[in-house]
């Protein structure tokens, strides 16, 4: 299916390089989404056993959001540079 459409995109004069950064950027989101909600679910799980340790679990889990986040706004930033250019 994905040899498909970059067939499709080449013969209608896309580029490969565009099309992978569109993809790549694609990719990145959704890799953020699933290792945040992840994490997510982690903590409140965490915090549902252990209730008194709730607050180190949630500056914990704020921490890797934001660190997740910023490594995904990276990834589509460079996919994005890569498709404009």
């Amino acid at each position: 299916m994905l040899l498909s459409v970059l067939l499709q995109a080449a013969a209608a004069g896309v580029g490969i390089t565009k099309m992978g950064a569109a993809i790549g950027a694609g990719l990145a989101a959704i890799g953020a989404g699933i290792g945040i909600g992840k994490i997510g679910g982690s903590a409140m799980e965490a915090i549902a056993r252990q209730p008194e340790a709730s607050g180190d679990i949630r500056n914990n889990m704020i921490i890797a959001a934001a660190l997740i986040e910023g490594v995904a706004l990276l990834a589509v930033v460079v996919c994005l540079l890569t498709f404009l250019m």
